[in-house]
């Protein structure tokens, strides 16, 4: 186990989370991912499963994710997924108790979130891991909001005021060696 090593946390990347307001973020999640695996980093998958009675079912009325396809990974990420690690939860944060273990087995203390929706999953990861004491950033042209521009918008102004406006970083703002440098080509499996 490596202290301190970073993640790079690919939140909610699933089919029922992807619409015409969060399309555009799959391409740029996918060529991050591919870079950071081909740097020798670490990955994790998060993924949402919603379930009869949950707090979303009974406050927003909301049944979605609660099965396949909607509760799958995006297919571009499935040459991806097997690299890295899996982490189903019932919340919006990867912060669960399973979660916890599994960061303090893989030396993970600073975590990269990326993925949908920025207001919510991916806002709440990056806050929990702030109060847990960790190192949080947020990759703000990597992360997407289904519910459209306003409400990522309004996920960064808030990720700003809980974490940091400095821990609110683009793409080009990764630190060398974390990435691979330049865009590689698809993987042919």
């Amino acid at each position: 186990m490596t202290s301190g090593r970073p993640v790079l946390v690919v939140t909610d990347m699933q089919n029922g989370f992807v619409r015409e307001q969060s399309a555009h973020i799959v391409p740029v999640v996918v060529d991050l991912v591919r870079r950071w695996q081909a740097a020798g980093g670490d990955t994790l998958f998060t993924r949402y499963l919603n379930y009869p009675g949950s707090p979303f079912e009974r406050f927003f009325g909301w049944l979605r994710l609660q099965s396949s396809p909607d509760i799958d990974f995006v297919p571009e990420l499935h040459p991806y997924v097997d690299r890295g690690a899996t982490l189903d939860k019932k919340i919006y944060s990867p912060f669960t108790s399973e979660g916890l273990a599994l960061f303090k087995q893989r030396g993970w203390e600073e975590f990269y979130f990326c993925g949908i929706a920025t207001e919510s999953c991916v806002l709440k990861g990056a806050v929990d891991a702030f109060e847990h004491d960790f190192t949080p950033w947020l990759i703000a042209d990597a992360s997407a909001s289904h519910a459209g521009t306003e409400a990522h918008e309004a996920g960064l102004l808030v990720a700003r005021r809980f974490i940091g406006s400095g821990q609110v970083i683009r793409l080009a703002d990764i630190p060398t060696g974390l990435i691979a440098l330049s865009p590689l080509a698809p993987d042919a499996s």
